[in-house]
């Protein structure tokens, strides 16, 4: 028994140290919630001592602060970090090409690229003075590292100052990655047993041959999050909150639509937060919001509408104000979105002003104008029939028991009424012999 015990608690000490590899995988723009995903599987890997960090890479780029920080991240790693564009098509562009050198290992599979990191400034032409100081701010930040990690740091650059790019083949060659896999087991084999620098001068043996593979997945709000922070779905989200709320202003008491748009709303709101917002384009939409109640309110014959429609539109377009294409709205959700909700934006107010507009037919306010019946002579008081019930009455003009009656006003539950003007009586005209 005794002996069952230490081997039970020798299991227990060497469990945490299970040689592995921990595989991260990053298909996304890079941003805040793509930055939170690698750092927090650096840390697991770093808890468990795993042999290495695999993290497979295929980006289209995206916000340099969040590149910033998954770079010093892999750079202050315990774990040796072994970055893997795949499958094979895939590229690591623009922020994708400065992650991709800042590992330990670069690799790539056949038929990638990698490449364009040339900064951009939300698609727009930037003088001279900008662009310069842009680009040797990145240089300098992409030389502080790729010298470290033996590569070519005279080539790097021109990714940065004229946005070169390279497929698998001439990155190994130019010595901006390390190995080229066909894939995961043949990469694990070529670098097992590769003594490499770390980023603080130590060195190090990678043990990764035949090593069980661990998948390090985003958790459920890293899903949540990468999913509403996509431009596009944070606009049509916010799109359906608008909605929602007016539904919900329309007719009070709904509850229902009320909850649904705040929910909504403050999603928005929250994926807005991760995001680079242009406030000229939040000013586009409110105005898109006033032009659909003028529109409704007055007899412009679409005028306003398709301004609205216009504004909302361009609003969504320039809505986000992201470096690369994959992180701004698409044109044809701005346009689709904008559209559907012009359109049932107006038919809602012009159902809610119609009935405002609308006479009352229920409730006390109902009876006025509605015609009757006397059930006994009025002189000044009697009963009327209105509307199928029996009423007292008043009226200033004698009348008669069954003759009809017009409701005038109302005096608490007496209704004020009128005879009804009969049409003369006219005789047929005698023919003449």
């Amino acid at each position: 028994m005794r002996r069952l015990l230490l081997l039970f608690a020798a299991l227990c000490i060497a469990l945490p140290s299970f040689a592995q590899v921990v595989r991260l995988k990053l298909d996304d723009t890079i941003q805040p919630v793509s930055e939170e995903y690698i750092s927090r599987g650096i840390d697991y890997a770093a808890q468990h001592n795993a042999q290495a960090v695999l993290i497979e890479l295929h980006t289209p780029g995206g916000l340099v602060d969040s590149c910033r920080a998954i770079v010093a991240k892999i750079l202050s790693s315990k774990v040796p970090v072994i970055i893997y564009v795949t499958p094979t098509g895939a590229n690591a562009a623009s922020a994708g090409f400065y992650i991709l050198e800042s590992a330990d290992i670069a690799a790539m599979a056949p038929g990638t690229n990698t490449g364009s990191g040339h900064p951009i400034v939300s698609g727009a032409k930037m003088d001279d003075v900008l662009k310069m100081k842009l680009e040797n701010d990145l240089a300098a930040f992409l030389r502080s590292y790729t010298l470290k990690r033996n590569r070519n740091v005279s080539v790097a650059e021109t990714v940065v100052r004229e946005s070169k790019s390279f497929t698998d083949r001439e990155a190994l060659d130019q010595k901006l990655i390390d190995v080229i896999a066909k894939d995961e087991p043949d990469l694990l084999a070529q670098v097992n047993g590769r003594t490499i620098t770390r980023f603080d001068g130590t060195t190090t043996v990678l043990k990764t041959a035949s090593q069980p593979i661990t998948d390090y997945n985003p958790s459920l709000k890293e899903q949540v999050l990468g999913f509403i922070i996509d431009p596009s779905i944070a606009f049509l989200i916010f799109a359906i909150g608008a909605i929602a709320l007016y539904a919900e202003f329309n007719h009070p008491g709904a509850i229902i639509p009320g909850v649904l748009g705040t929910v909504c709303i403050l999603l928005a709101l929250f994926a807005f937060h991760f995001l680079p917002i242009r406030y000229a384009a939040v000013t586009l939409i409110l105005a898109s919001f006033v032009f659909f109640a003028l529109e409704a309110k007055f007899t412009t014959h679409g005028i306003l509408g398709i301004g609205g429609i216009a504004c909302l539109a361009l609003g969504g377009l320039l809505l986000v104000d992201g470096p690369i294409p994959e992180m701004r709205v698409k044109w044809e959700m701005a346009v689709a979105v904008s559209i559907g909700f012009g359109l049932i934006t107006m038919f809602l107010m012009s159902i809610a002003l119609r009935a405002r507009r609308n006479k009352v037919t229920t409730g006390i306010q109902g009876l006025l104008g509605q015609a009757g019946v006397a059930r006994s002579p009025l002189s000044p008081n009697g009963k009327v029939t209105v509307m199928g019930e029996i009423w007292d009455a008043i009226s200033l003009a004698p009348v008669a028991a069954g003759e009809p009656v017009v409701v005038r006003g109302i005096d608490g539950l007496t209704l004020k009424v009128e005879p009804v003007a009969q049409p003369s009586a006219t005789r047929e005209p005698l023919l003449q012999r």
